[in-house]
């Protein structure tokens, strides 16, 4: 059983400026390597409950600017994970932050299929306000029932999200 905490609040305003904070950061060091920084996640959909974690998409324009990112982003205290299992996507983690609000960091090619996912999901629920109250319930439903795993947590509320890639075709 993985012991992750699961808090689901409601949602915060202050969680875009904790974005903007990150994205400014990360503009700073990367430049042109990052065609842009995408705020994805429960966090970048307004009204939406979520956990108080930022999710960040870092959009290169493919794996041949990697190396270079993964060097830069090490210089200011990102750590490369690989893939975690999830084409598409090179996930960091980080210590040294905590200025920052904690998050989730991606890089990803522009092409790829799971960054694609990302940005659709968010556009569907940013543009249909009963799926995002319905998911918000479904999330903060899983926070209740498994407060101590993260795993049975995201297992609760897949079913929902795969209903929605279904729905949008991703």
């Amino acid at each position: 059983m993985d012991t992750q905490h699961v808090i689901v609040l409601p949602y915060d305003e202050q969680w875009e400026q904790d974005f903007l904070k990150i994205k400014a950061e990360l503009n700073n060091a990367l430049g042109q390597l990052a065609i842009r920084i995408e705020h994805v996640g429960s966090t970048s959909v307004q009204g939406l409950s979520a956990k108080p974690v930022i999710d960040i998409d870092v959009v290169i324009k493919d794996y041949n600017v990697l190396e270079d990112v993964i060097d830069i982003l090490s210089e200011i205290g990102y750590q490369y994970e690989g893939n975690l299992g999830i084409v598409g996507r090179e996930a960091f983690k980080y210590d040294g932050k905590e200025h920052l609000q904690k998050h989730h960091l991606y890089v990803c090619p522009e092409d790829s299929p799971e960054l694609k996912r990302h940005i659709a999901f968010r556009d569907y629920l940013r543009t249909h306000p009963d799926t995002m109250r319905e998911y918000g319930h479904i999330k903060e439903e899983g926070a209740q029932l498994y407060p101590d795993d993260i795993g049975r947590y995201i297992q609760h509320k897949s079913a929902f999200i795969e209903r929605i890639y279904s729905e949008i075709g991703v």
